[in-house]
């Protein structure tokens, strides 16, 4: 389907270091399916790796919202809370 088509795009262009083309599309997808977590795991980690912690959990928790189960969002989610208060703590 489109939004699986859009994440999976999406997913090429994370690999190529494309953040904002890769944002993109997982956000296309999101907007198609709105109950489709891996967009929202996928979008969630370049936001992550942009250090844009609070957005990068917002995803994340969207993520458990619609599947509890989804082990990696819920490491993930932990990882980014630990960075955003490691990057407090240094004061910046």
């Amino acid at each position: 389907d489109l939004a699986t088509a859009l994440n999976d795009r999406g997913h090429i262009k994370y690999l190529r270091v494309e953040f904002a083309a890769a944002m993109e599309d997982y956000t296309a997808a999101i907007e198609c399916q709105p109950g489709f977590e891996v967009p929202y795991y996928n979008r969630g980690l370049v936001l992550y790796r942009l250090g844009c912690f609070d957005e990068a959990m917002k995803d994340f928790r969207k993520v458990l919202e619609l599947n509890p189960q989804f082990e990696d969002a819920a490491l993930s989610l932990k990882q980014a809370i630990l960075d955003k208060e490691a990057k407090q703590k240094r004061g910046y």
